[in-house]
């Protein structure tokens, strides 16, 4: 389980990307986590996975805190957490399932590691990763050679391969056409639920995530502004998280009575 506490993150110039977010995600629960571009959703899962350090508050997965641990600790908390990427950041020279292998890196021996050797054991994993994607034909082709779908649906593979306790994605779809997005998110959510593993997922597009989410939390300016499921997600929600701001907005003066509308007009010339 996953469970965040009062989460800040403020850079060294003041900006305050994390206000304030707490939240939890149960085992086998799909999230999705909606907002603004700008809004600290990707900031979140960086923090979550270790790439950023929180200025305050407490991450913990499984009752371990992320944001106390450092060095070979950090790393091995690291190995158990899924990433995906929207850019997939497969390795296009290899092939799909030495790809899907670099999530077994961690759990690898260092020597074997090094030389790129895995053992059977390891190997099943990443063949049977593949297979739930309906990847494994694919399986002796370069990554270079997919097309965008199919290099996600490798990343998720590799994500799955690490037998990770969470699976964080961060916009894993906004790259893809609607038709292959529909697709790779139904096999992410396929497999996270399939696995049990908790699982985090940023997205812009609002229809997916009612359709593959079974909650939606919401941020705007850094702070949790909604959090519930996915049929709460009302018109009120959703100006609170992406229109904010019109309330602050000065009001349009009211249109002038009609007897004050002909008095303005007298010293007009329209010559």
């Amino acid at each position: 389980m996953l469970a965040i506490q009062d989460l800040k993150l403020v850079y060294p110039n003041g900006y305050e990307a994390l206000k304030s977010v707490s939240l939890t995600v149960q085992r086998g629960e799909i999230v999705g986590v909606v907002g603004r571009s700008g809004a600290g959703k990707s900031t979140l899962l960086r923090c979550i996975n270790g790439l950023e350090r929180a200025t305050a508050g407490c991450i913990l997965l499984d009752d371990e805190d992320i944001c106390c641990m450092n060095g070979d600790e950090l790393r091995r908390a690291q190995s158990q957490i899924g990433f995906i990427w929207q850019e997939f950041n497969l390795v296009e020279r290899l092939s799909v399932i030495t790809n899907v292998l670099c999530g077994r890196l961690a759990t690898n021996s260092g020597a074997a590691s090094l030389l790129f050797y895995f053992d059977r054991p390891h190997r099943e994993i990443a063949v049977r990763s593949l297979e739930r994607v309906n990847m494994l034909h694919r399986a002796t082709q370069r990554a270079d050679k997919l097309s965008g779908g199919e290099k996600q649906r490798v990343a998720i593979a590799r994500a799955v391969a690490q037998q990770p306790k969470i699976i964080l994605a961060d916009e894993p779809v906004a790259s893809l056409d609607p038709e292959l997005a529909m697709q790779v998110m139904a096999d992410l959510a396929r497999v996270a639920r399939d696995e049990g593993v908790p699982t985090l997922i940023n997205l812009h597009a609002i229809e997916l995530a009612k359709m593959f989410c079974d909650r939606i939390v919401g941020i705007a300016q850094g702070v949790v502004v909604f959090d519930g499921p996915v049929d709460a997600l009302d018109g009120d929600a959703l100006d609170r998280i992406y229109r904010f701001d019109r309330e602050h907005a000065p009001a349009e003066p009211p249109p002038l009575p009609e007897r004050e509308l002909v008095g303005a007009g007298r010293g007009l010339s329209l010559s």
